[in-house]
């Protein structure tokens, strides 16, 4: 895999902040749940094709849905990404589901039920 140059890397920032705005703020499909956030962004070189991570706070139905309503108005996003960003060409978008926001509250409330399991033994000592 090619290192990000500072162009893309820069790109990659810009277009993740403007489709998180576009989605919290502007798409009023209401599969969409609430809690949807923008995790990361990787548009290729050539500026054709992005890949955008998406994480949904919520239960797996809710997770299944966002994925269907932001796929729904995939070109809604895409042309409101083309009037807020001066590209070149605006990259096709592909939404893929993130799971690390959820697997990071998880393993928080794994380590936080050892951390006071542990506190009771030390208690009852």
């Amino acid at each position: 895999m090619r290192k990000n140059s500072i162009k893309n890397t820069r790109i990659n920032g810009e277009v993740q902040k403007v489709l998180a705005g576009i989605i919290r703020g502007e798409i009023k499909d209401p599969r969409i749940h609430p809690m949807t956030s923008v995790v990361a962004v990787e548009v290729a070189p050539d500026l054709k094709t992005c890949k955008v991570y998406v994480s949904v706070l919520g239960d797996e139905k809710a997770r299944e849905d966002t994925l269907k309503g932001l796929k729904s108005a995939e070109g809604y996003i895409r042309r409101q990404l083309a009037h807020e960003l001066n590209l070149r060409n605006t990259p096709e978008i592909t939404f893929i589901m993130d799971q690390s926001i959820a697997y990071g509250v998880s393993m928080s409330k794994l380590i936080d039920e050892v951390t006071r399991d542990m506190d009771m033994e030390d208690k009852e000592e």
